[in-house]
């Protein structure tokens, strides 16, 4: 079965942070509603998975300037058939930076997501108002790599912690930056400060 794996990832990330579970089973939910949840044809709405991607030394994120939507957000994208959403961050970070050297960055348990998110994407075109059931994951760039601008994109910049922060303005993509700030801190690199850095 080729949702089982993410089936299990979610209970999984529900051990390990029983206080999102209106999130996770949110998810659950939809991913055994929908044979296709991992296809953009399921029209309301499929799995997406997004990259928040730190610098080599954790001082800076890196977002990227919507083409559509025109605003700042974290690199991410369709699944388009993969059910595997830790690979679909990982190509969707190579393709829309131009780098291609990321490690990820598990908590400290070993978890590898960062956070869970539903959120709609308004009608566009031929498309109708659906849902992205987003699975977002910590990666962190090697040192030296130039950025390339993607199609999907107008812009791409590294920002501090302080500067990312205002720059985003959704709850829930405060909500990531946090939660990466947290993952990062106990490694000594950050200050006692969120959204600021040594």
């Amino acid at each position: 079965m080729h949702r089982e794996p993410i089936l299990q990832l979610l209970q999984r990330y529900l051990s390990r942070f029983p206080e999102e579970r209106v999130a996770t089973d949110h998810l659950r939910q939809f991913v055994r509603a929908n044979t296709d949840c991992f296809e953009r044809s399921c029209v309301d709405g499929h799995i997406t998975a997004s990259a928040w991607i730190v610098s080599h030394d954790h001082s800076r994120i890196l977002l990227t300037h919507h083409r559509k939507l025109g605003v700042w957000l974290q690199l991410g994208g369709h699944a388009d058939g993969d059910p595997d959403t830790e690979r679909v961050a990982l190509t969707e970070a190579r393709e829309e930076s131009g780098m291609r050297a990321f490690s990820f960055m598990p908590d400290a348990d070993g978890m590898q997501v960062l956070d869970l998110d539903v959120h709609r994407i308004p009608a566009r075109d031929r498309d109708p108002e659906h849902l992205h059931l987003d699975v977002n994951y910590l990666l962190i760039a090697a040192a030296g790599q130039p950025l390339v601008i993607s199609d999907e994109s107008t812009d791409l910049a590294w920002f501090d912690w302080g500067e990312a922060r205002r720059r985003l303005h959704d709850p829930s993509q405060l909500r990531k930056v946090g939660k990466a700030w947290e993952r990062l801190r106990p490694l000594g690199v950050l200050d006692e400060t969120p959204g600021r850095t040594t």
